[in-house]
């Protein structure tokens, strides 16, 4: 009698060790994947995090719906991060981010978002958005001497860049693409594939990363990946 008890506390001591052990694991994996999150976007708890948001594509004062979905997508991203969220459009906020982290959604062309437009031509001289009605690359980017063009429906480009502004003590994230579409893949691809990114990056301080949307009709935002690396070109000067 003594021994089968002895063998059921043994079982229950081995049960609760391989139980805490799992605990422990998970809890170990979680706080691995906070502070992965937490140093891509650049944010800490109790932080606020500015998300500016674009106009429709010449509709000012409208939001087309993808990108409400990346804007959803970043505040996911601030939430799990135990930040606040403060949203702000574009065409009313001027001025440094200062301590608030910045999610910066749309790209710069027709007035979608100037601060977007702003952002680009300050911080990444090397990057440009060639437009609508470019008579070779329409609503292209440009990475130094490479053109990433639009094929609508089927294929299409974003950016994800961080960088910190004058006046700026946390980063501002641009997720920018050539549609709301591209804009909703991004984040996606940004909430979803932070630990990619923080693998692929040489610092997660600073980087700008193109993003390929492919088989759209397919796949959707599903189909984004991580096309090049372009920190070096642009954040560079173009010659």
């Amino acid at each position: 009698m003594t021994g089968a008890i002895g063998n059921v506390l043994i079982g229950l001591l081995t049960s609760c060790l391989s139980g805490l052990a799992v605990w422990l694991w998970h809890r170990g994996k979680h706080g691995r994947d906070f502070r992965i999150r937490a140093r891509v976007i650049g944010a800490r708890p109790g932080d606020t995090c500015l998300i500016v948001m674009n106009n429709k594509y010449d509709a000012p004062g409208s939001t087309h719906h993808h990108d409400v979905q990346a804007m959803i997508e970043t505040a996911v991203l601030a939430r799990g991060l135990n930040c606040e969220v403060e949203v702000v459009r574009s065409d009313d906020f001027q001025g440094s981010n200062e301590n608030k982290p910045e999610f910066c959604i749309g790209g710069p062309l027709s007035g979608s978002n100037v601060r977007s437009a702003g952002h680009i031509a300050h911080s990444l001289p090397g990057v440009s958005f060639a437009p609508f009605d470019h008579p070779v690359h329409p609503l292209a980017i440009r990475a130094g001497s490479e053109h990433y063009g639009w094929d609508r429906g089927n294929d299409e480009y974003a950016l994800i860049a961080k960088f910190t502004v004058p006046g700026g003590i946390r980063p501002v994230i641009l997720i920018g693409g050539q549609s709301a579409l591209g804009n909703h893949a991004a984040a996606y691809y940004l909430r979803s594939s932070y630990r990619h990114i923080a693998r692929v990056v040489s610092s997660t301080e600073r980087f700008c990363l193109l993003v390929k949307i492919r088989s759209i009709r397919t796949y959707g935002i599903h189909g984004a990946e991580l096309e090049r690396d372009i920190t070096s070109v642009a954040f560079s000067t173009p010659n």
